[in-house]
């Protein structure tokens, strides 16, 4: 677990579903993914958990983690590395529900889980994805040190690439 000054982060648990469910349903939240309407249902938020997230963590020792707002217990969303096997690259990403948007949330969070991966993962260079119109997301990875290295095509479609770190 990592701890911060308002959240907690660890690895997701079968309980999470309702959470799951609530930041990857809301097209609000998805607009800029990749893979908006992939979870309809509670049912598939609990697939994403035990077919994606426990498959990460078992594969690669490593991925999308929950973030906890400390003065309530909520999951607000995630935060945390993905490696993508396509590109042979570690995938920095995270996403929150709406009300929590704003409040310099991601930047405390990707400090704190960047740090922790640094120390307890071997990563190599991590690498970061946004669509072009996620001006939100730009402004948190260069805060976090990220450098921009022009467009890629993932999933179909032209995003920005970012990188930190070497290899």
């Amino acid at each position: 677990m990592i701890e911060t000054e308002r959240v907690r982060l660890r690895p997701f648990e079968c309980n999470d579903a309702e959470a799951v469910y609530a930041f990857s349903a809301d097209p609000r939240v998805t607009r800029f993914t990749g893979d908006a309407g992939r979870v309809q249902s509670l049912e598939e938020a609990r697939e994403i958990i035990a077919k994606v997230f426990f498959q990460d963590y078992a594969t690669y020792g490593y991925g999308r983690w929950a973030v906890v707002w400390k003065e309530t217990g909520q999951v607000i969303g995630f935060c945390g590395l993905k490696y993508l096997p396509e590109m042979k690259k570690t995938d920095f990403g995270y996403r929150f529900i709406p009300e929590f948007w704003g409040r310099g949330i991601a930047t405390e969070c990707g400090r704190a889980m960047l740090g922790y991966a640094r120390k307890h993962w071997d990563t190599g260079a991590v690498v970061a994805l946004t669509d072009p119109r996620n001006e939100a997301s730009h402004r948190v990875l260069l805060k976090l040190g990220f450098e921009q290295h022009g467009m890629v095509e993932y999933w179909g479609e032209q995003v920005r690439y970012y990188k930190q770190g070497t290899s």
